[in-house]
């Protein structure tokens, strides 16, 4: 962990501050209580702990990261029996710093109400802090001294070479144990011949060699090399594998060249190509300079077919977003084709990154082979003259190993020691990380991937230890869990339970989780080695004998078996005051009993932040002592259906389950719970930030909103059938983080809907309110405490659907709602005239859409609106001569009864129009000039017009003066258009999209020329223009799409159009064209890279339907 980044809690300790100024300023306001002199220490002890704290707190980030380093040094045993103690030193700072923050936040909820927060901050806190704040800081100052005489502070985060000896090509098993179709598949992937005998494979290789000569010829350069990775979990038997291939016969005579090298955690690519260089030629590179270094190798590899094995590779090699890998591989491409780069890593993510093919995947051995291999291990030969009993001892053993070959090597080695049956069955008995072990066996080198994690996701990994082997993960719940502990560190503007996720899946890329089934596991040995890293901090207790090996200061703790257990050894858990998370996965004893032993839990184990059991009978008062919860969960059904009010004091809680119980309400106070993220109980869930749905005949969720006053997020109330009694139950008035409500009745006619909407008056702060179905005649006045400004935060309004709804005059006011945005009423066809001047008012109002209200703007106006940018009317009852509105830059305008648009209106009132959509007005007969135009819509560079089937022609709009520029024109079924001015369209000088679809009368007798910039053209169903064709397409040395749908009277496409006139083409789509017989050559159109032509029935050159990349696009599409 980097010395910039701080776990969660520590970001906000400056905030403290606040609470010492408010301590400091409660004392004067209490000073009856202590005399003047007694008030003057107070407030010198007050100043000392604020400064004490805040030097622990600055502190805590060199301790992280000594805790880190100390990892890599965890073999040394000095440095081994350090990391615990500071550890738990660090944790301990980590609480005292976290319970300054809760009281913080009490101060915060509660000191307006009354003094008592300061009175409990005063004998809890103030007079027993002190010491304990120096205690901690002196522990720290004294371990990490002793660790800086180690040499930790300049400890480097490599791997020690007696963890990860060098490698080499030569194999250290003389024989491979089981892996011969392994061995096969990847000789084959490496296109080694296999089956040829060795005179035939000579001869192939000579004649390989003679084509190969020819230095400058294509062939040999096709795809220089490829690079497969075989990717595994450590000891699985990847360098193994590696160094035979290596040595193989048939692999040595197949390549010119083959190198290995080393890579390890240290990914230099000057280092690797001198080791190259040197592997190859037998002479050191006495350079440093990477360039002359990489001409080196070139000039090794020039013509050769190479093999180079790339030895345990770590993420490292992708650093600078593979720039390293880049540098190591360009001096590669003088091979010759079919070199190959292997590389050996435990990383899917690196072999992700560096892949030119599919990853090569090797698990362990399988269980016949393995057996075989495990007897050579421990009895050292792979006889049946065995004595019976080890084997079957050791049958037993076997499966722990998961097919490895080194954790058979390291458990073979253990019992070889001493053939006797007790101390086989003692290791049989015992877990594998309890086992002693070399350095270079199973456990350190699974190791050696953890210790590579960055520090946060080690915290991570280790803490799922404490589940039990073969669990199955779920991520959320996981990602969870680790923000609710602390481990997740925030990123800028991001959710942290994404960031959760991302670390997840980040473990996954490692190998350290697998994905089966569609479920996530951790392998055994990773769980074993998982177990050893964090064996002070995480215990699982699965039988009786277990209570009294749990670790002193354990940390996290699951309890599985609960046959033999009693209230007495559950008890005995209370001594373990260091706990942070105690899960309790099964039924531990009856309700009643566990209820006295959750009591006990919560008042003696006050570090608990994450809490987890099956069922309980009751949740106890003492809850309220758990300062530090952030996450508790009950999985199963309960009895109760109410939390107790203590619940409500816990101000960290995140996250809340009790998915199986009936709560029918919640505590008056839990609105305090102001760091909720999460709420789960039967039929009701609420995430923040996100959705919740609140629907009629569901009372149980309306009454669990109530109380829910930190609701943040998004609000969709279904109120038909409501009481105004239910609507009260809801409080919306104090959801003072409401996002965006929606209040939607389904067109309902209930009588009381005014009474209902009165009472659900929504809270002041509110961003987005929409009114949907609802069947009154007019809309609430809500009040403020008198205030005018009602919703001084409303950004976006929309009323839809509302029938019966007649007027808006009392509602729709700039003074109710002054930062109003956006503006959409809908479907209300019974809202009367209201006068367009109102909506001058609103100074912020950006964006207005009106859609089936024919009487709103009857007779009312100009619509006149400074701020406007974005204009919707459809079917609104204001004329497009009646819009002034100077700022406004798109008007999609929909009328059925407007005849004709005199565009020197629009212009004159709309001079920053740049996008214009004139859709479905049935009537409309004439669009252009009544009087010669003085202006032009200077910035106008869309125009689409749909549906129009009565209008004629576009001739008098359609011309360069008018639209200097227009880069998009789309005319789409306008059925009764005769006319188009196509001899104009080459005028437009910016004009690059050309679409004109279902338009079949259009008579093209002026001419189809278009302009050289076109870069998108279709034509659908458009008339007959092939009088002008190919012509049209001869100077379209731009165009990168053209569609060509329904065109009648087109033969044949000239073949050298493609070459030329047509070379940027990239998309082509034909189709229809009853007439056409020849597309020219298949080759030019070979090239392009999308192709989709069919139903040609006269084209027989190309067999239909030909796709290339393409898609479907159908024929009632506007293209």
């Amino acid at each position: 962990m980097s010395l910039s980044k701080t776990i969660g809690f520590i970001s906000g300790i400056n905030e403290c501050v606040n609470l010492f100024q408010w301590a400091t300023s409660a004392l004067s306001t209490l000073h009856s209580r202590w005399s003047g002199t007694q008030q003057q220490k107070l407030q010198g002890e007050l100043l000392q702990l604020q400064s004490s704290l805040q030097r622990l707190r600055d502190t805590l980030p060199a301790n992280y990261d000594l805790i880190d380093r100390a990892e890599w040094r965890i073999h040394e045993h000095c440095v081994a029996n350090l990391l615990p103690n500071i550890k738990d030193a660090v944790y301990n700072a980590d609480d005292l710093l976290d319970e300054f923050r809760w009281y913080e936040q009490k101060v915060a909820l509660e000191s307006n109400a009354n003094q008592s927060p300061f009175m409990d901050f005063f004998n809890n806190m103030i007079q027993g802090s002190f010491n304990k704040v120096n205690d901690i800081m002196e522990r720290l100052d004294n371990i990490s001294s002793q660790l800086e005489r180690m040499g930790l502070h300049e400890t480097p985060q490599r791997f020690d070479k007696s963890l990860r000896p060098e490698t080499s090509s030569f194999p250290n098993e003389r024989k491979i144990f089981g892996r011969d179709k392994e061995l096969k598949k990847v000789m084959e992937l490496l296109s080694v011949p296999i089956n040829l005998t060795r005179a035939c494979y000579k001869r192939k290789r000579n004649s390989s060699t003679a084509d190969a000569s020819m230095s400058t010829s294509e062939k040999s350069r096709i795809s220089c090399f490829s690079v497969l990775p075989i990717v595994g979990i450590g000891g699985v038997g990847k360098t193994t594998l590696a160094q035979h291939i290596c040595n193989h016969p048939q692999v040595k005579s197949h390549f010119d060249l083959i190198i290995w090298t080393c890579v390890s955690d240290d990914f230099d690519a000057t280092r690797l190509i001198k080791e190259a260089i040197q592997s190859s030629s037998g002479k050191e590179a006495t350079t440093d300079n990477l360039n002359c270094l990489q001409l080196g190798l070139s000039n090794i590899v020039n013509n050769k077919r190479f093999l180079i094995i790339l030895d345990d590779v770590w993420d490292d090699a992708l650093k600078e977003n593979g720039q390293c890998w880049e540098r190591l591989c360009l001096p590669l491409e003088n091979g010759l084709q079919g070199s190959m780069v292997l590389v050996t890593t435990r990383s899917s993510k690196v072999a992700d990154g560096v892949s030119t093919m599919d990853p090569f995947t090797l698990d362990g051995l399988k269980d016949d082979i393995f057996w075989d291999f495990f007897k050579l291990c421990a009895f050292g030969s792979q006889s049946s003259n065995n004595d019976p009993d080890l084997e079957d001892i050791g049958r037993g053993i076997l499966p722990k190993l998961k097919g490895s070959p080194l954790a058979a090597k390291t458990l073979g080695r253990l019992l070889r020691m001493n053939l006797q049956i007790p101390y086989w069955n003692n290791i049989l008995l015992s877990e594998l990380w309890d086992l002693k072990q070399e350095e270079t066996d199973i456990l350190p080198a699974l190791r050696l991937s953890y210790m590579y994690l960055p520090f946060h996701l080690k915290r991570c990994f280790s803490f799922c230890a404490v589940y039990p082997k073969d669990h199955k993960f779920e991520k959320n719940i996981l990602a969870e869990i680790w923000v609710a502990e602390g481990f997740v560190e925030s990123d800028g503007g991001f959710p942290i339970l994404d960031i959760g996720h991302r670390y997840f899946e980040d473990l996954v890329s490692w190998s350290f989780f697998q994905k089966v089934r569609g479920t996530y596991v951790i392998h055994d040995l990773m769980h074993d080695m998982a177990q050893l890293v964090s064996k002070h901090e995480c215990f699982t207790i699965k039988e009786l004998s277990d209570f009294q090996k749990v670790p002193r200061n354990v940390c996290h703790l699951m309890i599985l078996d609960s046959r033999n257990f009693d209230c007495s050894n559950l008890l005995s858990l209370c001594e373990h005051t260091k706990l942070r998370t105690l899960l309790c996965e099964k039924s531990l004893i009856s309700n009643i009993t566990l209820a006295s032993v959750m009591d006990r839990w919560c008042s003696e184990l006050r570090h608990i932040r994450v809490f987890s059991c099956v069922s309980l009978k009751e949740i106890p008062m003492s809850i309220g002592n758990l300062k530090h919860l952030r996450y508790l969960r009950i999985s199963k059904k309960c009895p109760f259906h109410c939390l107790p009010p203590e619940i409500c004091w816990l101000y960290k809680l995140k996250f809340l389950y009790a998915i199986k119980c009936a709560l029918e309400s919640l505590p008056s106070d839990f609105s305090k719970l102001i760091n909720l993220q999460t709420y789960e109980s039967v039929g009701f869930a609420y995430y923040r930030m996100k959705n919740l749905l609140v629907v009629a005949g569901n009372d149980r969720n309306v009454r669990l909103m109530k109380n829910l006053n930190q609701f943040c997020g998004d609000l969709d109330i279904y109120p038909r059938g409501f009481s105004k009694d239910l609507a009260i139950e809801i409080d919306l008035k104090n959801k003072k983080d409401l996002r965006r409500l929606t209040l939607n009745w389904l067109f309902s006619s209930c009588k009381n809907n005014e009474i209902v909407l009165q009472v659900l008056q929504p809270p002041t702060n509110l961003k987005c309110l929409e009114v949907a179905g609802y069947g009154g005649e007019y809309l609430p006045c809500w009040s403020n405490n008198g205030s005018i400004s009602v919703f001084p935060s409303l950004t976006d309004l929309a009323i839809s659907s509302c029938e019966k709804l007649s007027s808006l005059d009392h509602f729709l006011q700039a003074d109710y709602m002054p930062v109003l945005e956006r503006i959409s009423i809908k479907e209300c066809a019974n809202v009367t005239s209201l006068q367009t001047k109102r909506f001058g008012e609103f100074s912020c109002l950006g964006d207005f859409t009106v859609s089936n209200c024919p009487k709103l703007f009857h007779n009312s106006g100009s619509l006149s609106v400074p701020t406007l940018k974005n204009l919707e009317l459809r079917n609104s009852g204001i004329l497009l001569s009646n819009i002034e509105c100077s700022s406004l830059t798109s008007l999609s305008f929909k009328c059925v009864h407007v005849t004709a648009i005199p565009i020197q209106l629009l212009s004159g009132n709309l001079p920053s129009l740049q996008k214009l959509n004139i859709i479905e007005c049935e009537s409309l007969t004439f669009i252009g000039e009544s009087y010669p135009l003085n202006g032009a819509f200077s910035f106008l560079t869309v125009l689409i017009i749909e549906c129009c089937h009565r209008l004629p022609t576009l001739d008098g709009f359609l011309k360069k003066e008018h639209l200097p520029a227009i880069e998009i024109i789309k005319i789409y079924s306008c059925t009764g258009l005769l006319s188009l001015p196509g001899e104009r369209f080459g005028s437009f000088t910016r004009h690059s999209d050309l679409r004109i679809s279902h338009c079949p009368n259009i008579n093209w007798q002026s001419g189809l020329v278009l302009p050289s910039y076109l870069k998108r053209l279709s034509l659908n169903n458009c008339g007959n223009f092939s009088a002008w064709f190919p012509n049209c397409l001869g100077s379209l040395t731009c165009l990168v799409e053209l569609t060509m749908i329904k065109c009648h009277g087109i033969e044949s496409f000239p073949n050298q159009m493609w070459r030329s006139n047509l070379a940027s083409l990239k998309e082509l789509h034909i189709a229809d064209c009853p007439d056409l017989v020849s597309i020219g050559a298949v080759k030019p159109i070979s090239k392009i890279k999308t192709v989709y032509i069919y139903g040609c029935q006269k084209l027989t050159t190309v067999k239909q339907p030909f796709t290339r990349r393409g898609r479907y696009l159908g024929t009632c599409r506007y293209l």
